[in-house]
């Protein structure tokens, strides 16, 4: 059993094709390559949290249907477009929640991390070896901003305390996601490199 992370998938949202500039000629090709790429490595032993903006809109049969065939237990921390007014909906997810704490293993170090949709500039334990999973920012002006923030806090945390910030954007159209839920170990490794 895994832990997995994953946000701004956006389903049935055509304008983020154009947004991200995602590799999909339709909605169609992004959901199957989705789809194939989450069920190749989440088993339904598995935990899946998903950061946000799963989809527009939750009353869709489509919708349903499709994240019904996502293997894992599935844990929404709720985005600014994740519409959960079908109760049918809502029902796929083992938990719904606006903000969570967990841990999760690395290496053999355990690490908390605060998952939530939006970067935000400081949480429990930063500077600490608590870790931020967040998404909401994709490839936008406003995601290079917190990071050179990011950059700024750990030069400064650096010399008072010797410790790093760990923030990470867990968007599926970051190059070391690509469309996939990813562990920990792969998250911060992706984006070290």
């Amino acid at each position: 059993m895994a832990n997995y992370y994953i946000s701004d998938l956006h389903l049935f949202y055509e304008a983020s094709i154009r947004f991200d500039k995602r590799p999909f000629k339709t909605l169609e090709k992004m959901h199957e390559e989705i789809l194939k790429n989450w069920n190749s490595v989440v088993t339904n032993g598995d935990t899946v949290y998903i950061l946000g903006d799963i989809s527009l809109r939750g009353k869709n049969e489509e919708l349903i249907a499709l994240v019904a065939k996502l293997k894992g237990r599935k844990v929404l921390v709720r985005g600014n477009h994740d519409d959960l007014s079908d109760y049918r909906y809502q029902q796929l997810f083992h938990e719904i929640v606006d903000y969570k704490e967990i841990r999760d293993v690395y290496d053999g170090k355990n690490y908390k991390l605060i998952l939530c949709h939006y970067p935000i500039f400081s949480w429990k334990d930063m500077g600490k070896g608590s870790i931020l999973l967040y998404g909401h920012t994709h490839h936008s002006e406003e995601d290079l901003y917190f990071q050179k923030c990011l950059k700024q806090m750990n030069d400064v945390c650096r010399h008072s305390n010797g410790n790093k910030v760990y923030a990470y954007n867990v968007g599926c159209m970051k190059s070391y996601m690509n469309y996939t839920p990813r562990t920990l170990k792969e998250i911060m490794e992706g984006v070290e490199r």
